[in-house]
Formats: C-alpha cells, sequence, structure tokens
C-alpha cells in the first residue's frame, strides 16, 4: 500500500525537532547553508551525527562537494536566523546576519549556538528526495551561558517546557511565533 505524500508530510510535521543551521563552506571560499530539524545523533564511539538535506537544495551539493559541514543547534534568540537560512536568501548572504567564525574544518560556526558541531563527511547516502549525510565529528564547541533550545512542530516555531510548567510564550521567553518558509 502506497503511503499519501500529503499524510505523510502532515504526520511529520507533528514531530517535533530542534532547529539547526547546517552550514559548509565551498573550497572556492563561498559559505553556504540551510535550516533543518533532520539532525540525530548516530553514535558516540566514534562521534558521528547525521543530517538529512533535500538533494535540490542548493547547500546540498556544496556539502557534497566540500566533504566538510558543521551543525548549529540554534537558541531561542536565533529565530530570525533560522528563517534567514530557510529563506530565498542564498550563499553568502545568509551569513550577513549573526557572529560566524570556525573550528577544525573551516565550515562557518556561529557563536549563538547552543552547541557547534563541526564535521567531515564520513557517508553520504542517498534515499528519495534527500542525501543523508554521516559527519564524523572533529571539533565541539558548547555555548557556556544558558539559553533555550529553538524547536519546531506543527508549522511553527516553540521553545521547551517542563510537563509541570505553564506553555505559555511569556514561560518560554517567546516574544512572537513564527514559520519555516520553504
Amino acid at each position: 500500500m502506497a503511503i499519501d505524500v500529503n499524510a505523510f508530510r502532515t504526520g511529520m510535521r507533528r514531530l517535533a525537532g530542534h532547529v539547526c543551521l547546517v552550514t559548509t563552506v565551498h573550497p572556492n571560499g563561498e559559505r553556504a547553508g540551510l535550516t533543518a530539524t533532520a539532525v540525530c545523533s548516530v553514535s558516540a564511539e566514534p562521534p558521528t551525527i547525521l543530517i538529512c538535506v533535500n538533494r535540490q537544495n542548493s547547500s546540498h551539493a556544496v556539502i557534497r562537494e566540500s566533504k566538510i559541514f558543521a551543525v548549529n543547534v540554534l537558541a531561542l534568540e536565533d529565530q530570525e536566523l533560522a528563517n534567514r537560512f530557510a529563506s530565498r536568501i542564498v550563499g553568502e548572504e545568509r551569513f550577513n546576519e549573526g557572529l560566524w567564525t570556525t573550528l577544525e574544518t573551516g565550515a562557518p560556526v556561529l557563536e549563538s549556538a547552543l552547541v557547534s558541531f563541526d564535521c567531515r563527511i564520513a557517508q553520504a547516502i542517498e534515499v528519495g528526495t534527500h542525501g543523508i549525510v554521516f559527519g564524523a565529528i572533529e571539533a565541539i564547541r558548547v555555548r557556556q551561558a544558558e539559553a533555550k533550545p529553538l524547536l519546531y512542530v506543527h508549522g511553527s516555531y516553540g521553545g521547551f517546557a517542563s510537563a509541570g510548567a505553564s506553555m505559555s510564550p511569556e514561560v518560554l521567553g517567546m516574544p512572537t511565533w513564527g514559520q519555516i518558509e520553504n
């Protein structure tokens, strides 16, 4: 039995995910990146994560060619950057906002990220419309200041509150709710 694509998409919108910027740098020096929630821990030994990137996204080709990427896990206050990297703005222009640095591989690392994983491609496969890229983590930068994570579910951004806490935007520290534009 074939699964209806719209039913699949509707179901996946109910799966809450952390919001990340996946960034890379082309061998010619131009940076690229995208907003992603399809990021997952794979192994602690050796430290490995995976990202799933639509092959039609221009950043996919740059990641595959450069063989490096960084996963920058966003804090609540980085919602505008999430929108920027999910918008029609492309290439180097996406990096006009935020403070950027690098670690081991040279992939762009966001200073305000909760954590950044700097990776070199260990393996990549294609499944359907997406590339699944496994990253061998070469460096990690953890933000020292306490901050709340930016989450995405039901087509909107939100924050985290423990099960006993009120889920009001004021408790979450959320000034507004937003939408990822794809």
